[in-house]
């Protein structure tokens, strides 16, 4: 799969071959030709799993300022290339200024949280077109809309977190009204360990998500330690997890009630350690990789793009579009409202 969004090339599709054509990159698979594109047209190329480039691509790409970015095929950023002069030193005073500037996190804050704040209430609405309605879905539904009048008029990054926190309570309360199984329950939120199957569940593709989300920051040079709505602590991926908060609902927690109402998860694919913990088994785990990889390859609606886009490529979408706010290239975040 080749996909061109915001200057930048995605390459998807395993085993092609992609080489210098005159001013053109040429995209080949077999000595088939699949597409061949102006340089002037690029300003970056990301490149998933087995994907080659020759020499003279390289050398070209370099001297003409434009970004290489490798991922392996299941989006783990890998490494990248750029030439002698490379914006990423510029990007990140950017992201540092903005760290430094009150009103600049404080609308970065606001925007990665009515993300999340949408998304979520997405997640509780259609639970109840779908089942019927429940005290702890009105009640949830509720809280996300009074959050969403009052963000607007937060004047500090804790009120920001503090509107989110309530939300995500309420949220949580009513999030065992979306299982269907009987064999799974779910009484709260609980980590650091999970203590029981679905908070297992939800652990382990809230870190695939991260690590998505961290790909894709680095990918465009930002610093995924850098955040804006969480606060900075050594080795934490602080904007890794502000980015991670628009996709939450919409990617993470579906495809977790997705896998317990499909039954497509069994209680025998959890284990109990020692002192409460509940952790994904062997057999569980791939069961949980199969389908975030499976969800990765399906294609969305963005709503800046006419054509559909692949759900793996939203953070990388949504990390270009936070480094051009931060260059100053849009005046506003488009944060990711899913439909």
């Amino acid at each position: 799969m080749t996909t061109q969004l915001l200057n930048t090339l995605y390459i998807q599709t395993q085993g092609v071959y992609l080489r210098l054509e005159g001013d053109t990159l040429r995209i080949e698979q077999e000595k088939t030709v699949l597409r061949q594109i102006p340089l002037h047209h690029l300003g970056g190329v990301s490149l998933f799993g087995n994907v080659l480039l020759s020499p003279f691509l390289l050398h070209r790409c370099a001297q003409d300022g434009i970004e290489l970015a490798w991922f392996g095929e299941n989006g783990r950023f890998q490494g990248r290339l750029s030439g002698p002069i490379a914006g990423n030193v510029l990007l990140r005073r950017a992201q540092h200024q903005a760290l430094d500037s009150s009103s600049s996190l404080l609308y970065l804050a606001q925007r990665f949280v009515e993300a999340k704040l949408k998304n979520s209430r997405g997640v509780l609405q259609r639970a109840v077109r779908e089942r019927g309605e429940t005290e702890a879905l009105s009640l949830a539904i509720y809280e996300h809309e009074g959050a969403l009048r009052h963000l607007p008029q937060a004047r500090t990054v804790d009120e920001v977190r503090g509107l989110e926190g309530n939300a995500a309570s309420s949220y949580f309360a009513a999030f065992g009204d979306l299982l269907l199984s009987g064999e799974f329950r779910f009484d709260g939120r609980n980590k650091r360990p999970p203590r029981d199957p679905v908070n297992a569940l939800l652990g382990f593709v809230y870190a695939l998500l991260t690590t998505q989300c961290t790909a894709a920051l680095e990918g465009v040079g930002l610093d995924p330690q850098v955040g804006f709505l969480h606060a900075l602590r050594p080795g934490r991926n602080a904007l890794a997890l502000d980015l991670i908060e628009e996709f939450r609902a919409w990617w993470a927690d579906r495809l977790v009630l997705s896998l317990l109402n499909r039954k497509q998860l069994a209680p025998r694919h959890f284990e109990e350690r020692p002192g409460g913990a509940v952790l994904l088994g062997e057999e569980g785990r791939k069961a949980v990789i199969v389908a975030f990889q499976t969800r990765r390859q399906e294609t969305v609606q963005h709503p800046l793009f006419k054509d559909p886009v692949p759900v793996g490529l939203l953070p990388h979408i949504q990390a270009r579009l936070l480094a051009r706010y931060l260059r100053g290239d849009l005046p506003e975040y488009p944060s990711f409202v899913g439909r």
